[in-house]
C-alpha cells in the first residue's frame, strides 16, 4: 500500500508539464542533483516492474544477471541494461527501443480502450493533470511503447497472459 501511494504521488508530479524525464543529458552538477529526485527513483522502479511483468520474471532475472556480470566493478549507462535485456530476448523484442520511450519522455500516457463486439481498440495520448501555460510544450511527438496485458474467456490471469505492444498512437 505504501509503494502504491508513492507511485501515485510520483504520477501526480509526472503528470504536470513541468515534470522532467527519468534520463536526460546534463551540463552541470546542479542539473545532476535535480535528476536524482523521488520522481526519477519511483518512476524508474515502476518502469522496471512494468518490464519485469511484460518479459516475465525469469527472462527479466536473466537479463539482470547478464547486466550485473557484464558490468561488475565498472560504470554503466541505462543503455547497458537494455542491451542485456535484448541479449536475453534474442532479438524478439527491442527492449532498448521500448524503454527509451519511457525514460526520455516526461509524463506518461493515457490509454483509452474501446470495445465493439469482439474488437478492442486502444489509443494513447499524453496525460496532463493540469495545464501550466508558462511551461506548456507540444506533446505531438510523444509516443510510448506500451506493453498491454489482457485475458480472455479462454485464458485467465493466473494461467496465461496475452500481451500486446502498443507502439503507435492507436491499435486494434
Amino acid at each position: 500500500e505504501d509503494f502504491l501511494n508513492l507511485i501515485f504521488k510520483a504520477m501526480m508530479k509526472d503528470s504536470l508539464n513541468s515534470s522532467h524525464p527519468v534520463s536526460s543529458a546534463v551540463q552541470s552538477s546542479e542539473q545532476i542533483e535535480e535528476m536524482f529526485d523521488a520522481l526519477s527513483y519511483i518512476k524508474g522502479a515502476s518502469l522496471l516492474l512494468m518490464l519485469k511483468h511484460y518479459l516475465t520474471k525469469d527472462v527479466f532475472q536473466a537479463g539482470i544477471e547478464v547486466y550485473l556480470h557484464s558490468h561488475n566493478y565498472r560504470t554503466a549507462q541505462s543503455d547497458d541494461l537494455w542491451d542485456s535485456m535484448n541479449e536475453i530476448t534474442n532479438g524478439t523484442l527491442d527492449v532498448k527501443k521500448m524503454m527509451k520511450t519511457w525514460i526520455v519522455h516526461k509524463g506518461f500516457p493515457l490509454v483509452t480502450v474501446v470495445r465493439k463486439g469482439k474488437t478492442i481498440s486502444v489509443q494513447q495520448e499524453k496525460f496532463l493533470y493540469r495545464m501550466e501555460p508558462e511551461n506548456w510544450t507540444s506533446d505531438a511527438s510523444y509516443l510510448w511503447h506500451i506493453p498491454l496485458t489482457y485475458i480472455t474467456n479462454r485464458c485467465n490471469f493466473t494461467h496465461c497472459t496475452n500481451a500486446y505492444l502498443l507502439d503507435q498512437k492507436s491499435g486494434t
